[in-house]
């Protein structure tokens, strides 16, 4: 493996359309027009630094503290291979939260000027603590990741402070509504998470990284996982409903046919180390459903 391989690789770009979903849910809601607007696009591009910081993150934190080993089922981690040292991979961390605060800082410009400056130091505080969040996952003898706490910080970031985040940009008010579909891609994306927990429950056991899924088994997190997925239906089904105004509101109806057959194979694979395919459809899913639930909004 080349340096830049490992880099690509350390970035995981798989995980790169799950983290944008909640910005696509959030725009369309607060804008009709947003992929002509400068919030929508740095919001994307703040999303991303935050995520491929995450990322180099838990490449960063699981590999000091031995989790990335032999035992280890996903695809080899950077630091793991060895191409890239511990030194490289910390500064590569650095420049990412500084290019990620750049981008948000921008965005917080671009969304409020000079003319809202409450709403710019709570977002500002906003974005410091998501980089610390994205940092803090594996990194540190206090990475919530290894306490159980993982689940929350994802569902907060993915699914709320993304979509609800996101429509305040746009509109500078908060609407109660779009908590829902909130909800949902927050769920899903916690689902993703779940699985990768579940593929590496041996693993992650062994090297006391104490996720949800260690603590309360296999099993309890099987019934856990179609929880997340349910819920999340129903929730932005619900929003729909709700605010129902023709049949192209329901595009994203679509989406639940991957979902509902993604169940059925957890439910008949008793081996959690053969999940490992689902997390791409599950993260991929959700990307979809973010687009057609938008198209159904914008159209």
């Amino acid at each position: 493996m080349t340096k830049i391989k490992a880099w690509v690789s350390a970035a995981r770009l798989r995980t790169l359309p799950l983290s944008i979903s909640g910005i696509i849910v959030g725009s369309s809601l607060g804008n009709n027009d947003f992929l002509n607007t400068k919030i929508f696009w740095f919001a994307i591009a703040t999303t991303l630094g935050l995520q491929i910081l995450s990322n180099f993150a838990n490449d960063y934190g699981d590999g000091v503290k031995g989790t990335d080993n032999e035992d280890r089922v996903g695809p080899t981690r950077a630091l793991q291979s060895g191409v890239i040292s511990k030194k490289e991979m910390f500064r590569g961390i650095v420049i990412t939260s500084i290019i990620a605060l750049l981008f948000a800082i921008t965005l917080i410009y671009v969304s409020f000027g000079a003319a809202h400056f409450l709403y710019s130091l709570v977002f500002f505080v906003l974005g410091i603590t998501a980089i610390a969040a994205a940092i803090k996952y594996t990194v540190g003898k206090t990475a919530y990741g290894y306490r159980g706490l993982g689940d929350v910080f994802v569902f907060m970031f993915f699914g709320l402070v993304s979509v609800v985040g996101c429509y305040f940009l746009y509109t500078k008010t908060l609407n109660i509504f779009v908590v829902l579909p909130a909800i949902t891609i927050g769920l899903l994306s916690t689902a993703v998470l779940n699985l990768n927990n579940m593929r590496d429950y041996e693993s992650d056991k062994k090297s006391n990284k104490n996720t949800l899924v260690v603590k309360i088994g296999v099993s309890k997190s099987r019934k856990y996982h179609f929880s997340l997925i349910v819920v999340a239906m129903i929730t932005i089904l619900s929003f729909s409903i709700l605010k129902y105004s023709s049949p192209i509101n329901l595009l994203f109806l679509v989406a639940f046919i991957p979902l509902s057959i993604h169940l059925k194979k957890v439910k008949d694979t008793n081996d959690t180390k053969l999940l490992d395919p689902e997390l791409k459809k599950v993260a991929l899913t959700t990307f979809l459903l973010a687009i057609l639930f938008s198209l159904g909004q914008i159209l």
